[in-house]
């Protein structure tokens, strides 16, 4: 089931890694680091945007993932970052 995003909470361009090259941000973002590409109100300066990683935009909200806290879904990204890492990383 997918949701409207949380305004303003912006844990899916804080929380995981982006192997991608973003406008500002040519090798990409590594996990817990804020994309540049966030304004001061927490909003992508590149939604609707060509140049936006399509990682970004697969990524679709859902109650499991955002649950009802910015903090939740920093929670639930983190760990899914790590249950992800390859596993000579995953230590």
């Amino acid at each position: 089931m997918t949701m409207v995003c949380r305004l303003g909470c912006a844990a899916c361009c804080i929380a995981p890694s982006i192997s991608s090259p973003i406008v500002g941000m040519p090798n990409g973002k590594p996990a817990g680091v804020r994309c540049v590409q966030l304004d001061e109100r927490d909003l992508c300066r590149l939604f609707g945007d060509a140049r936006r990683p399509k990682v970004c935009g697969g990524l679709q909200a859902s109650p499991e993932m955002c649950g009802e806290t910015r903090e939740h879904a920093m929670v639930f990204l983190m760990r899914l970052e790590h249950e992800t890492m390859p596993s000579e990383v995953n230590v």
